[in-house]
C-alpha cells in the first residue's frame, strides 16, 4: 500500500483527484492512503440534511459530497486520511473495512494511554473526556465499483468552534474532542503518518472475526 503525504490541499481538488484516481484504476492498481489537512471547510454527505447546518457566521464554504454521512468540519490541525481501497481485491466488504478503520484509530489511541471505541449505530471513534462522550475521528466513504475513495477525519491540535455551528455528524449535541484535549501531543505530521502506518497494517492484514469484532462495538454503517 502506498502512502502519501500531501500536506495542505484544497478539498474540491482533492475529491476530484480521488474519484479521477478511482475510475482509472485497473485490478493491478496499488491501493493508496493520501494524508493531507485542509484549510476550514464543512462538508456535506449525500444523505445529509441542511438543517444540521445551524449557523455560519464566518461564511465557512459548504461543499455538498458524494461520501456517505451527514455533516462535518475538516480544518487545520486535523489529520484526513483518504482510503483509495480495492475492496474486490482484498475479498472482504464494507462492514469490515469500517471496522479496520476504526482498529486503526484505537490503537494508535492506545499506544498512548487513550481508551477509544467504536458504536454500531453512529460511525466514527469515541473517547470519554470529562465523563462525557466526545468524539475525536469521523468516517465517511464513497465505494464505486468495489473500490472506495473518501475516508477519515482525525482531531489532532485544531480549533474545535465551528463544530458549534452543525450537529455534528448528524447528531445534536455531540461533543467533539482532539487529541491536545486528551494531552497527547503529537505533530499533525506525526499523527497523520502513525496513523497511515496503522492502518495500512490493519487493511493488509488477516481477516477479522465477526464475534470478536461486534463485541469491541465496532462500528457498522451502510455506504452508497
Amino acid at each position: 500500500m502506498i502512502i502519501r503525504q500531501l500536506g495542505r490541499v484544497d478539498y474540491q481538488a482533492t475529491w476530484e483527484k480521488m474519484r479521477a484516481f478511482t475510475d482509472a484504476r485497473t485490478p493491478d492498481t496499488k491501493d493508496e492512503l493520501w494524508v493531507c489537512e485542509h484549510a476550514p471547510v464543512f462538508t456535506q454527505g449525500v444523505a445529509g440534511k441542511p438543517e444540521h447546518l445551524l449557523f455560519n457566521p464566518t461564511n465557512i464554504p459548504v461543499i455538498k459530497t458524494d461520501r456517505g454521512g451527514q455533516i462535518t468540519y475538516h480544518g487545520p490541525g486535523q489529520a484526513m486520511l483518504y482510503v483509495l481501497f480495492d475492496l474486490k481485491r482484498a475479498g472482504f466488504g464494507v462492514r469490515e473495512l469500517v471496522i479496520r478503520i476504526e482498529n486503526a484509530v484505537i490503537a494508535l489511541l492506545a499506544r498512548h494511554g487513550v481508551e477509544a471505541y467504536g458504536k454500531r449505530d453512529a460511525p466514527g471513534v469515541y473517547v470519554k473526556f470529562q465523563r462525557q462522550e466526545a468524539k475525536i475521528a469521523a468516517l465517511g466513504l464513497k465505494v464505486r465499483n468495489g473500490r472506495t475513495y473518501h475516508g477519515l477525519a482525525f482531531n489532532v491540535n485544531m480549533d474545535l468552534t465551528p463544530f458549534s455551528a452543525i450537529n455534528p455528524c448528524g447528531y445534536q449535541g455531540l461533543r467533539v474532542t482532539h487529541l491536545h484535549e486528551l494531552g497527547v501531543d503529537l505533530s499533525h505530521a506525526t499523527a497523520g503518518m502513525s496513523l497511515a502506518k496503522e492502518l495500512s497494517r490493519q487493511l493488509t492484514g488477516t481477516p477479522i472475526n465477526s464475534a470478536r469484532s461486534s463485541q469491541r462495538q465496532a462500528t457498522v454503517a451502510r455506504y452508497k
